[in-house]
């Protein structure tokens, strides 16, 4: 197998030398992206990082973490590479970590795998309140969009993949920022491929984050909501039609129906000041009772509904472009 490392590279030129000396030989190749860093960290990395299986690619605007990451996994296609793990450049991901993301898809036992810092207590005990809360909520909504319900911390940036599998996603289509991360497990879904968590500790240095919740929360809100409902309809109306798809459907209308009625003949008692019989209640209140047990029925399906089967025994490994 050969191994590749993609490191997105903006403003890291305090931390990224380290963190490239600290690769281990199980890695052939080092992508370093310069997301046209305002310190110019390609150039920095080429003065100063004579390692030749280091290659340094450049971007002439900023196209964000993802639109780095994307560059290094078409240059690690490209170049024959059999898994390609990101890591960040700002010191927060210990390389030496590297040998457990690869072993489960050197093993054929997953097809990409990420980091989770809540696997264990102590692993949280560095992590501010703020980004913890955080952190559990997008995990709560990740679920939810993206259908993995097995995993953690889905905006954790220490990610290991398959080529194989890259080269059957739409790279150019996945998001190019923050929402990154979260759009790959979607498009993972789509493909039914396998993911799992590696633990690991959570580690805070100087580093500045760019990211301001105010201003992106809204928009990881509706972007969840897009990819839920898109999930939805490719997993249950257009690839399959289930038990779940009844569930869901009829448990939707029950709902719909009961509270329509409910509502209307709430309306006409206000209007008469006659309250309505018990027995009009129970025509209101039983079919919203039976669609909510049909929807949680239909969210245990889901639940249990996880790929198994890992797409790398069945996909052929992607060949380097000769055109």
């Amino acid at each position: 197998m050969r191994i590749a490392v993609a490191i997105p590279c903006y403003k890291v030129t305090q931390h990224v030398l380290q963190v490239i000396q600290n690769i281990g030989n199980e890695v052939e190749a080092i992508y370093a992206v310069d997301d046209a860093c305002p310190e110019g960290s390609g150039q920095w990395i080429e003065k100063n990082c004579m390692t030749p299986r280091v290659r340094v690619l450049y971007h002439p605007e900023n196209r964000g973490v993802g639109g780095a990451v994307v560059t290094a996994y078409k240059a690690a296609i490209a170049d024959g590479m059999d898994i390609v793990v990101k890591i960040d450049g700002d010191g927060q991901m210990n390389p030496a970590l590297i040998p457990y993301f690869i072993r489960p898809l050197l093993r054929n036992e997953a097809d990409y795998t990420k980091g989770n810092r809540f696997f264990r207590p102590e692993s949280v005990q560095g992590m501010p309140p703020v980004r913890l809360f955080g952190n559990a909520v997008l995990s709560f909504m990740t679920k939810l969009s993206c259908g993995y319900w097995n995993i953690m911390d889905p905006t954790n940036g220490y990610t290991a993949a398959r080529t194989c599998v890259l080269a059957e996603l739409p790279l150019d289509k996945l998001e190019k920022r923050y929402f990154f991360e979260t759009d790959m497990l979607f498009r993972l879904n789509t493909l039914r491929a396998v993911v799992k968590d590696i633990p690991m500790d959570s580690v805070y240095a100087d580093e500045e984050s760019n990211l301001k919740i105010g201003k992106v929360l809204p928009e990881f809100l509706r972007k969840h909501a897009s990819r839920l409902w898109r999930r939805y309809v490719y997993n249950y109306l257009v690839r399959d039609f289930n038990v779940g798809t009844l569930y869901s459907l009829f448990g939707s209308l029950l709902v719909v129906v009961g509270s329509a009625f409910g509502a209307m003949h709430w309306l006409d008692s206000a209007r008469s000041n006659h309250p309505a019989t018990s027995g009009t209640v129970m025509l209101a209140a039983l079919p919203i009772l039976v669609g909510i047990q049909f929807l949680i029925a239909f969210l245990h399906y889901d639940v249990s509904n996880l790929p198994v089967e890992p797409l790398s025994d069945s996909l052929a490994a992607p060949q380097p472009d000769e055109s």
